[in-house]
């Protein structure tokens, strides 16, 4: 049987809804993880940074397109070091500047992806997968990357449905 991952960060506290930046106790993202996980079992990798983004959303908009413009790639706190004992990697993010957070990026760029199926998900406001799924084709080198969702982040807590239903169709 196919052994399943998700891979994922996601901003708690302030965050754009929207039009308006409100705190939230569950990130967007994390919301989304729980539904895949429910609908086709997979164990989860949360990427936390040892430097955490600002609590301010802005200022954290700004953390993160100055790491994407430098391509900083983050310390972790914990890493994973590899994915051989999985055959399907939902990778999952908000998509920030157009793509994942840099912490996520280099993440994946230190592992191992032949002959893995890699789907990806971005929780937005706006600006959908972004250019993401172009950059998991770049990184995940060897892997078959599937269909990618964009989900709006203000809707993802009720999203369940649509996110456990591309997950069912990307195994099959």
């Amino acid at each position: 049987m196919a052994k399943n991952l998700v891979i994922y960060y996601s901003r708690r506290g302030e965050n754009y809804f929207g039009g308006s930046i409100r705190s939230i106790a569950k990130g967007n993202t994390e919301y989304c993880v729980d539904f895949i996980k429910n609908a086709v079992g997979a164990d989860v990798f949360e990427v936390e940074t040892v430097k955490e983004y600002s609590k301010d959303y802005t200022t954290c908009t700004e953390e993160a397109k100055a790491e994407i413009k430098s391509g900083e790639r983050p310390a972790l706190k914990k890493m994973l070091d590899s994915i051989a004992d999985y055959d399907n990697i939902f990778v999952c993010g908000p998509c920030w500047w157009g793509t994942y957070p840099c912490a996520v990026l280099g993440l994946l760029e230190k592992l191992d992806w032949n002959g893995k199926n890699v789907f990806g998900l971005m929780t937005h406001e706006g600006s959908g997968l972004g250019h993401s799924d172009r950059d998991l084709k770049k990184i995940c080198v060897g892997a078959n990357v599937g269909k990618c969702l964009a989900i709006n982040g203000s809707r993802a807590a009720d999203s369940e449905r649509e996110v456990a239903d591309w997950a069912k169709k990307c195994l099959r």
